[in-house]
């Protein structure tokens, strides 16, 4: 019998999951929706400049992969990824050290999926994850959907802090650690070379795995490299990357780089989600790399990068208040501002909003809920005077509301 047009399926009384009903929706995605209104200036997304997405090249790089493949490129594929582009990123991992082999990788719809893969392989209900303190936002809600808990370790300029490190291990035994080793989300820290080695040590000792998030690793515009915690720990260490950040997050194309035998467990897992990543996106992204595009297109958006960073960095010092810190990364996307400990930035962005201004207020990086007074900055996505002009409203709500 069809249900008339006036009943109501009462929904409600569906027996959703507990823990599922539970779930909160991105912080970020949410004020997105206010940042994306007409004249607002928003630093809020970890959204890449979409002037310097390569338009005209994907034109070209489309045409020429549906000429040479024609309908493989439009079918189904193998869920570990097609050969090809596994081919190039090890080659690629090789080039910065990584011993990697194609049966290394697994090809993932975006590196936010292997993220979620790695939640569901490890974690039960109740176990603990060692994270930064504080972390990045899209992991903990993927491994929210596994019931985890944290062990929460804090920063310096240097990245986690290893004595916590070992005093965490022993006392919540952790499943994983979850790091962003480099230009972290959200603070710009990058972890020195001697704490990823003491990272790597203690992990070997405990046999933990090291789950490395590293989407913004390419996208050093100052210093000098450290050497990939991955190069360091081999199988220790799983390795999380994207095409996402270098060269369009559209794709929707990511990796891992871990154990053998850990890639096959993590293939099945996948295979419940999705069966497999876009095969087309596949293609495009194997082209761009073996045309030597993709190497260009990381060397057109480090300068503009820098050049917005340096930007948002001088406004700063010309628009906040003393008393105000913030962090200076010499690459990836963001930086990290701590207010004094008496401001809350969730409590001060409806009033950035009323001055068209958007922020991520802090607190949803913390596991432990810490951190009111503390906000993240997206540098890459606006325009240098929005840049100049967004800074100069904030500094004027932040010195009124000292």
């Amino acid at each position: 019998m069809l249900i008339e047009q006036e009943d109501k399926v009462h929904t409600e009384l569906w027996r959703i999951s507990p823990h599922m009903a539970g779930l909160k929706s991105s912080i970020i995605r949410e004020i997105l929706k206010f940042s994306s209104q007409p004249g607002v200036i928003s630093f809020a997304g970890g959204l890449p400049a979409p002037e310097l997405f390569p338009v005209e090249e994907m034109k070209e790089v489309t045409t020429y992969v549906l000429d040479t493949f024609g309908p493989t490129c439009l079918q189904y594929s193998v869920s570990r990824g097609i050969l090809p582009l596994r081919e190039d990123l090890a080659a690629r991992a090789v080039l910065r050290g990584v011993a990697t082999k194609p049966d290394n990788i697994l090809i993932c719809s975006g590196a936010q999926q292997a993220i979620e893969v790695i939640g569901r392989t490890f974690i039960e209900p109740g176990d603990y994850i060692l994270t930064e303190n504080p972390t990045y936002v899209g992991a903990l809600q993927a491994f929210n959907i596994s019931q985890a808990r944290y062990a929460p370790v804090e920063m310096d300029k240097e990245g986690m802090i290893m004595d916590q490190v070992a005093d965490m291990i022993e006392k919540y035994k952790p499943k994983l650690v979850y790091t962003i080793t480099n230009f972290q989300n959200p603070t710009g820290i990058t972890m020195s070379l001697k704490r990823r080695e003491q990272l790597v040590d203690i992990c070997s000792k405990y046999n933990i795995p090291i789950v490395d998030d590293n989407p913004y690793g390419q996208i050093r515009f100052d210093g000098e490299e450290v050497r990939d915690i991955k190069a360091i720990g081999g199988d220790q260490v799983i390795s999380l990357s994207t095409f996402s950040k270098i060269l369009a997050p559209g794709l929707r194309i990511g990796w891992m780089n871990g154990p053998e035998d850990m890639i096959t467990i993590f293939e099945k897992v996948k295979q419940c989600t999705d069966l497999h990543t876009s095969t087309f996106s596949q293609y495009l992204c194997s082209e761009f790399i073996r045309q030597g595009r993709l190497d260009r297109q990381i060397a057109r958006i480090k300068p503009d990068y820098r050049q917005k960073r340096d930007t948002m960095l001088q406004a700063m010092r010309d628009a906040f208040p003393e008393g105000i810190k913030w962090t200076e990364p010499d690459g990836g996307l963001f930086l990290w501002v701590e207010l004094p400990k008496h401001m809350s930035a969730k409590d001060l962005l409806p009033k950035a909003i009323e001055l068209k201004v958007a922020y991520v207020y802090g607190q949803p990086f913390f596991p432990n809920g810490e951190g009111a007074n503390t906000l993240r900055l997206n540098f890459s996505n606006a325009t240098l005077e929005g840049i100049v002009e967004g800074i100069t409203r904030l500094g004027k709500l932040f010195t009124e509301n000292m």
